[in-house]
């Protein structure tokens, strides 16, 4: 995708993933992140579940203990596409040693104002996976949650994600599949008629089904180990893992470690 000069500027760095009209689109909702009621109500619903898996299944690779305060201490932990840092800051608050990136430069800022009024040190940048590849870095834990299905090139970024992953390191996603029930709830029912999300916020096209996303993580080296459907139970209101992967989805995998030397 070529970008001009002027979204380069308007949506901040660029990258062969980030697409510019997805990160005005959010951008413009900024304040509205930490809004329990407000546009992003739904990944607040989704946090607990989100937060669970990625630590059950980070112990239960690494080791240690899940009743610990910081389950994840010691972990250098990428958050991408992080917003307003819904997933960042109790990522955080598990000990992980975080660096949380955003391509809009309004999502970074509201992140950054929410983590100094709670008194949070976060490392907060308004970057993209492809320059962090450039310089280098490297992270124990890569987390991918519900920004999937918003990046203009799903195998160019998929690639990118893998490359920032340590040998033996964990990737986690959370995304949405394509298929005719996701297209019923997911666009129709949330976005139409219960209007629970902005119309417009996804593009059903751009869902990706599992074994898609696998082939891209096993063409890097990468085996899924796990993938997890996520239903709302509607009397509750509440999100909780389930067998059914025909709209919301999470999966994790690991990343090869490298041969011992002989």
């Amino acid at each position: 995708m070529n970008l001009s000069p002027e979204q380069k500027n308007s949506t901040g760095p660029s990258s062969i993933s980030v697409d510019p009209d997805e990160i005005s689109r959010f951008g413009a909702l900024a304040d509205r992140w930490w809004a329990a009621d407000g546009e992003f109500s739904a990944l607040h619903k989704l946090n607990p579940v989100r937060l669970t898996y990625i630590r059950d299944r980070a112990l239960e690779h690494f080791g240690g203990e899940a009743d610990t305060l910081k389950p994840l201490a010691g972990l250098r932990v990428l958050d991408l596409g992080c917003g307003g840092g819904l997933l960042s800051e109790p990522l955080h608050r598990m000990g992980a040693e975080l660096v949380s990136i955003d391509a809009s430069e309004d999502g970074i800022r509201a992140a950054r104002e929410h983590a100094e009024v709670n008194g949070l040190e976060m490392d907060y940048r308004c970057t993209t996976a492809e320059e962090l590849v450039t310089a280098g870095e490297k992270f124990d834990v890569v987390v991918a949650m519900e920004i999937i299905e918003h990046v203009a090139d799903v195998d160019g970024f998929v690639d990118t994600c893998c490359a920032l992953i340590k040998p033996g390191g964990l990737f986690f996603a959370a995304t949405l599949n394509r298929t005719p029930k996701s297209y019923a709830l997911a666009i129709a029912a949330a976005e139409y008629i219960l209007r629970w999300v902005p119309r417009g916020t996804h593009d059903w096209r751009r869902f990706v089904r599992p074994s898609e996303l696998a082939r891209g993580l096993r063409r890097n080296g990468l085996t899924t180990d796990k993938v997890t459907g996520v239903t709302l139970n509607i009397a509750s209101g509440e999100w909780r893992e389930s067998s059914d992967t025909a709209v919301n989805y999470m999966l994790s995998a690991k990343k090869q470690k490298l041969a011992a030397a002989s």
